[in-house]
């Protein structure tokens, strides 16, 4: 038995489940829209397992991912920290999103 959820059970599970620092507000909409699109284009419905998503995605600034991936990045290279993090995350894993929060950039991918 599935049943259909909006945006707000989405991220409402996630809180009842303690999982709700997991992930930011904007990266748990991030998250369901990815996965809602994947429902579509696919004819497959998504259980709803918290858990299962928290291990299988993450969220993480770009310096996060520089030190958790040991991503080399050479300063006086004219690219970005974001942009070798935004080729090092398409060589590697599906990135489903980024946002901005207070000066700093936000994947959210999935963990690999």
């Amino acid at each position: 038995m599935y049943q259909d959820i909006n945006e707000y059970s989405f991220r409402d599970a996630f809180h009842r489940m303690d999982r709700g620092n997991q992930f930011s507000y904007e990266g748990l909409g991030i998250l369901f829209n990815e996965l809602e699109q994947y429902e579509v284009d696919t004819g497959e419905k998504i259980e709803l397992d918290v858990i299962a998503l928290c291990c299988d995605y993450s969220e993480m600034t770009a310096e996060e991912i520089q030190n958790a991936y040991g991503v080399e990045y050479d300063k006086d290279n004219e690219s970005s920290l974001e942009e070798e993090i935004e080729d090092f995350l398409s060589a590697n894993t599906w990135t489903l999103g980024s946002h901005k929060k207070d000066g700093k950039t936000y994947y959210v991918f999935r963990q690999f």
